[in-house]
């Protein structure tokens, strides 16, 4: 037990210092710059004397320091917190849960697009029938199909890239098996083998990272307002927060569209629509008459 403690207290330190300690530290020290710097003389260093910072805490007294040092590490870790409450705007942002009266219209220019790519691919298989195909003309399709996952794995239903990628699941899941994962998607994951939850846990875990580090440029683009570089920097760490959330989404979308084909006929045995013996992906029957099921009525 005494092991167990030990290095549950090492994990809570790691996490501490590494969400909460070092973010904090920066932004302190960059909101101390622009204390110092303003929007006048946003570029001057000459006017951030830390040599002479460091030489006055050096003549305070040692319980002067201690003390000094306990509110920089409380004020660093109340900032953090206070960032890391952002993180469900970030999440509801770029995850498109937005209000409808915003939502609404960027999901039809979204739509519209969608449908142009795929009446593109439409056209240049029409133009090409399969039996006379050349190596050439395949690779068109096969780009013009591309370019549709790319944008969107299913009919966009969000208004961004990141909600529709993980909205493309329950699309897909429904209109190929049946399957309604508003409801089935907590007993689906009862079902699941350990080494299937442990990915889509790390998957999910490194989408939640990456959301939390754009969540630390919406307070350097608000301390912009008083130091314009800070700004810049807030739009550097929103960005480097999206670029690592794409691929994370990809891996969580990919990873759950995979526990749905490969053990959605285990959740059909467990609630008794299929026979222990059957075998294969569900069936779009067999997925309806699950989804009826656990629906209840609602």
């Amino acid at each position: 037990m005494r092991t167990f403690f030990e290095e549950l207290a090492k994990k809570l330190a790691d996490r501490w210092v590494g969400l909460l300690l070092l973010p904090g530290a920066l932004f302190a020290l960059t909101a101390w710059l622009a204390a110092r710097l303003g929007q006048a003389h946003a570029l001057d260093w000459t006017r951030a004397p830390a040599a002479a910072t460091l030489a006055s805490i050096g003549r305070l007294s040692g319980g002067a320091q201690a003390i000094l040092v306990l509110v920089a590490l409380l004020a660093v870790t109340g900032a953090g917190l206070a960032v890391q409450a952002l993180a469900a705007l970030t999440r509801a942002l770029w995850l498109g849960r937005w209000p409808r009266l915003f939502a609404r219209p960027q999901v039809r220019r979204r739509r519209r697009r969608w449908e142009r790519l795929v009446a593109r691919r439409r056209e240049l298989e029409a133009a090409y029938p399969g039996d006379t195909r050349t190596p050439d003309q395949q690779e068109r399709i096969d780009d013009a199909a591309a370019r549709i996952t790319r944008f969107a794995l299913a009919r966009p239903g969000r208004p961004t890239w990141l909600g529709d990628r993980l909205h493309a699941v329950e699309r897909v899941a429904l209109d190929r098996s049946g399957l309604d994962l508003a409801f089935g998607w907590s007993r689906l994951w009862l079902v699941l083998p350990d080494p299937a939850r442990a990915e889509i846990t790390a998957a999910s875990s490194a989408l939640t990272s990456a959301i939390a580090v754009g969540t630390w440029g919406w307070p350097y683009l608000m301390l912009g307002a008083v130091w314009w570089p800070s700004a810049v920097l807030g739009a550097v760490v929103l960005l480097a927060g999206w670029a690592r959330a794409r691929p994370a989404a990809d891996d969580l979308a990919a990873l759950s569209e995979a526990a749905v084909d490969l053990h959605g006929r285990t959740l059909a045995v467990a609630l008794g629509v299929a026979g222990a013996e059957s075998r294969g992906p569900l069936t779009p029957g067999e997925g309806e008459r699950v989804s009826r099921l656990l629906r209840k009525g609602r």
